[in-house]
């Protein structure tokens, strides 16, 4: 015997005592009729039951405590509501009372009558300046429609007058809502685009005072309106800069297609089809027949027209703001350099000129003098014509 097996030896008694101390072997008797049988529970069989016992305890706690969670939860959710709802009925109270109250007042007097009128007159000239705003936006007329006025035969003046200045609310109300709606839908191309819409806002657009009162105070004293509708005033006017300003930045960049034909290889790293290496390809193919129009992706003037190292024919046209569009392997080119050019404007067909595999256009977009992915604007182009 070495020495190691001898201390192993020494060493297990020691084992075997602690565990007795703690888990002594058991006996379960089990009797049926005069048969007697005993089951020992030995120590690892005591350890075994107690952790699956502490186990069962320990899922029963976590358990409900999620259920209590979850209880909690639910009451804070629904009491949350529950304010929402009261916050929104104080308010429309508050709106019909003021609305009552103005109603009395113009009733009992020649006088406040014409006051109301006076201030319907100069909430009206307020909100034409914030529907102006809104010309030439698709769709803006129709959403933005006033309601039919009472019929004078039927309806005394109050009426008519209350009439009026609750269709003003709801109208400034919409118009801020369709300018808020029409603002985030055009933050959303910029980001398919890779773009910081930000970066694209020109502030201080409107001019007038819609932007240089920023207090609700101070514009409710240049529009001669109450402070409240002031400041609906303001909210819309902010709403309508933001969509203005990103629709006139939209207008400028390559959001739209050069061509509808089927796209085939994309931007990023793909085998090169002269030598199977892996190479960078900096544009999106397009295949078509030959001569297929090829169009502008953007209002711009056309910086080149001629002939690159690879791309044969190209044409190269430059929108500002740091953007270039290529079009590459034409066929024909229809532009000259210099030449202004409109969105959806031809300037070249389809070809298979430099270093091509067959009839397609090969086309980049740049910014800043870095390659993008043209997938990217084109997916924003198509989100914002859905």
């Amino acid at each position: 015997m070495t020495d190691e097996q001898a201390t192993l030896k020494a060493e297990r008694p020691v084992r075997v005592s602690w565990l007795g101390r703690w888990f002594p072997i058991r006996y379960l008797y089990l009797r049926s009729g005069d048969d007697v049988r005993a089951i020992a529970l030995t120590p690892g069989r005591q350890m075994l039951a107690l952790g699956a016992a502490a186990a069962v305890a320990l899922w029963t706690v976590v358990a409900s405590g999620g259920f209590v969670l979850d209880l909690v939860t639910h009451a804070q959710a629904d009491g949350a509501v529950m304010r929402a709802r009261a916050a929104s009925e104080r308010v429309n109270a508050d709106l019909q009372a003021r609305l009552d109250t103005a109603v009395v007042r113009m009733t009992a007097t020649t006088g406040s009558l014409d006051e109301m009128a006076q201030m319907v007159e100069r909430r009206h000239a307020a909100l034409t300046t914030v529907m102006g705003m809104f010309q030439g936006v698709e769709g803006a007329e129709a959403a933005l429609k006033p309601a039919a006025p009472l019929d004078p035969a039927s309806n005394n003046p109050v009426a008519r007058i209350v009439a009026v200045r609750l269709d003003q609310e709801r109208l400034i109300a919409r118009a801020g809502a369709e300018a808020h709606t029409r603002a985030e839908r055009l933050r959303l191309a910029f980001r398919l685009a890779g773009l910081n819409p930000s970066a694209y806002l020109a502030h201080g657009g409107l001019g007038g005072p819609l932007v240089s009162a920023d207090d609700p105070k101070a514009l409710a004293a240049i529009l001669d309106v109450d402070e409240a509708f002031a400041l609906r005033i303001r909210h819309a006017a902010d709403n309508l800069s933001d969509m203005r300003g990103l629709a006139d930045a939209a207008e400028g960049l390559p959001f739209h297609r050069p061509t509808m034909a089927r796209t085939t290889s994309g931007f990023g790293v793909r085998f090169d089809p002269f030598n199977g290496r892996p190479a960078l390809h900096q544009g999106q193919d397009f295949a078509g027949p030959l001569n297929t129009p090829i169009h502008a992706t953007a209002p711009g003037v056309v910086s080149f027209v001629g002939v690159r190292s690879g791309y044969g024919n190209v044409v190269e046209i430059d929108h500002g703001r740091g953007f270039k569009t290529r079009f590459a392997h034409l066929n024909s080119m229809a532009v000259q350099p210099g030449q202004r050019v409109a969105l959806g404007q031809r300037v070249g067909g389809m070809g298979t000129t430099g270093r091509s595999t067959g009839v397609h256009l090969h086309y980049e977009v740049w910014l800043n003098g870095r390659p993008q992915n043209p997938a990217r604007f084109m997916r924003a182009g198509d989100h914002l014509v859905q």
